[in-house]
């Protein structure tokens, strides 16, 4: 069976190394974790909801003993939602699919299938970010060199827990028949920024814990930007149970239309062939930004603390020099008495 799952992530922080000068839960840019199927350590920030799509073609054989085939469609999908800290984020995600699977070794038996192969509600929080307030970390404005060395910090990585819940339906064709109803899911995000563009990101999930299709998986995902524009992504995903095993891998890339529309695309397949998969994906993403930055400590009516501390030096200032005034009009007055007197 193919598990097409419907998160990517590691394209944020790219954008994000390009186009901002500091690293935070929220970004000008878009952060979806599309194509692919990792998640990020990050959120998308508060009060930001985001929307990730992506339909795709299958086909998938499998040649010893039983032999089938199956061809159809689908869709992954994920909606997101940063919620009062920035390190949170809900979110719903699932893969709907719609296929015939045909029995070649049974007279062409065909059997149309079509339901939800994952759906589940969660919350991701980030425990760890190495990047936050880091000044050493900004981009050096005087040498590109020093922007492209390698930091050993960097393999320090973001991490961040995911916990939430799968719901599987009664005679659902795509699991376990024994499986019906609610059942957890938990995950440990982690992400590695590196100079020149590149982000590695890995998940360890345990899935549909205590069923019989309880399964464990990892994800490793390399990225590359060659520009604020473009984005190419390798991925490796291993799924490990007693009801299903494979090894995945995707390739792909994502264009980023405006900072807050992105489009991608991705292959998947394998190399087994039981059974052998090959996938083609096409998505987007698109988000409503209702973010607010709150108001750094330090600040009075609109002003840095910097203005603030020149605004108060100006001040006092201004009143050495209004007391260096008044002695200069008490000394030409008394300077005048004087002369006065003297006459």
């Amino acid at each position: 069976m193919f598990i097409m799952t419907p998160i990517k992530s590691a394209l944020f922080v790219i954008f994000c190394l390009l186009c901002t000068n500091n690293y935070a839960q929220y970004t000008d840019v878009i952060n979806s974790n599309r194509p692919g199927v990792s998640r990020s350590a990050f959120s998308v920030g508060t009060k930001v909801a985001q929307f990730e799509v992506g339909p795709y073609i299958l086909n998938e054989k499998r040649t010893p003993e039983t032999a089938y085939k199956v061809d159809g469609f689908g869709v992954d999908f994920a909606a997101r939602y940063g919620l009062v800290w920035e390190e949170l984020e809900l979110n719903i995600e699932g893969t709907y699919q719609n296929d015939k699977k045909k029995y070649t070794n049974n007279f062409n038996v065909e059997d149309k299938r079509s339901n939800f192969k994952t759906l589940a509600l969660g919350a991701k929080y980030l425990v760890y970010d190495p990047y936050k307030n880091a000044e050493e970390d900004k981009p050096n404005l005087y040498s590109w060199k020093a922007n492209q060395r390698f930091k050993w910090k960097s393999l320090i990585p973001a991490v961040a827990i995911y916990a939430g819940a799968n719901f599987d339906t009664r005679d659902n064709p795509y699991t376990d028949q024994g499986i019906e109803g609610f059942s957890p899911k938990i995950m440990i995000a982690t992400q590695n920024n590196f100079s020149g563009g590149w982000v590695f990101v890995m998940n360890l999930i345990k899935d549909r814990i205590g069923t019989d299709q309880s399964d464990f998986s990892y994800i490793l995902t390399l990225t590359h930007s060659f520009n604020p524009k473009w984005v190419v992504f390798g991925e490796t995903q291993g799924i490990k149970s007693d009801f299903y095993a494979d090894n995945l891998f995707r390739f792909g890339g994502a264009y980023l239309w405006s900072k807050n529309f992105q489009l991608d695309t991705a292959l998947t397949f394998n190399t087994k062939d039981t059974p052998s998969v090959f996938s083609v994906n096409f998505g987007m993403s698109y988000r409503l930004d209702f973010h607010k930055d709150k108001e750094p400590k330090g600040e009075d009516n609109g002003t840095s603390a910097m203005e603030e501390g020149v605004r108060r030096q100006n001040k006092k200032g201004g009143k050495i020099k209004k007391k260096r005034k008044g002695a200069t009009e008490e000394k030409k007055t008394k300077r005048k008495k004087d002369d006065i007197d003297f006459n």
